[in-house]
């Protein structure tokens, strides 16, 4: 058996571009034209991704914040009512100011997805001790909500 050893001072002989063309295509093509396709399949995918996250359909929850509060329930309170008996109908605050303890807030909004709120109230109840004295119906709420 002979062995062939590299030899710095022998030119190096390589095959020709058309003994290797022939051999290329005919090993490697279906193995190269698959690695092609899934190469394709893969970018399609990324690109299809990338799509779906720019174009923001992403699932945005309902948010409902506040004391949801009934016509029916908010008819029953009178002005001459006592802070037990508005609780008792609207329930307990949202808001309980802290500089102002005379005054309750009852804030509620309901907002799906990603439209602004579709339901907003906002009612004031001001007692004059411990006893209603002016009921604030349907305030304006901000428009950004």
């Amino acid at each position: 058996m002979m062995r062939a050893y590299y030899d710095p001072d022998s030119p190096l002989e390589l095959p020709s571009r058309h003994e290797t063309a022939g051999k290329l295509s005919s090993a490697t093509n279906p193995t190269r034209s698959s690695l092609i396709t899934s190469m394709k399949k893969i970018a399609l995918t990324c690109i299809l991704v990338a799509t779906l996250f720019a174009t923001g359909c992403v699932y945005r929850a309902n948010i409902s914040q506040g004391n949801l509060i009934k016509e029916d329930a908010l008819d029953q309170v009178e002005i001459g009512m006592t802070q037990n008996q508005v609780r008792f109908l609207l329930g307990t605050p949202m808001i309980k100011d802290p500089f102002h303890a005379n005054r309750w807030d009852y804030v509620y909004y309901l907002k799906i997805g990603r439209k602004d709120a579709g339901f907003k109230r906002w009612v004031t109840v001001i007692f004059e001790d411990d006893i209603v004295s002016e009921i604030l119906k349907d305030q304006d709420l901000s428009p950004d909500l």
